[in-house]
Order: structure tokens, then C-alpha cells, then sequence
């Protein structure tokens, strides 16, 4: 869809040992993550209602 893999990374909440580390992550990006939510509810919306599937391209671990 487009996102950046840091913004995924933080909307995942994959763990952070440190914990001021975890409370800095909660609002890092918020207002591009919430576009990016946004944005698969959308999908997510258009294929309950039918539409046409997009595949998603695999990323290289």
C-alpha cells in the first residue's frame, strides 16, 4: 500500500525492552499511522463489499 516499514514496525508495536523506549514509541508517527489505518480499513471495507483484490509484493527479510 505504499507505507513506510517504520510506520508498520510501530503500528505492530513490536516489542521495546526499554521502557521509556515503549512510551516514546506509542506516539512516534501517530498522524501517519492513523492515515495508514485509515487506509486498510478502507480496503479492508471495499473487499467486504466486493471489490477487486490487490495483491501485496513480498519484502526481503
Amino acid at each position: 500500500m505504499g507505507f513506510r516499514v517504520e510506520l508498520i514496525e510501530h503500528q505492530l508495536a513490536h516489542a521495546v525492552r526499554d521502557p521509556l523506549g515503549r512510551a516514546y514509541n506509542r506516539t512516534t508517527h501517530l498522524p501517519e499511522r492513523k492515515k495508514m489505518m485509515q487506509a486498510w480499513a478502507d480496503y479492508l471495507d471495499k473487499l467486504k463489499a466486493g471489490a477487486e483484490i490487490i495483491p501485496f509484493r513480498a519484502v526481503a527479510a
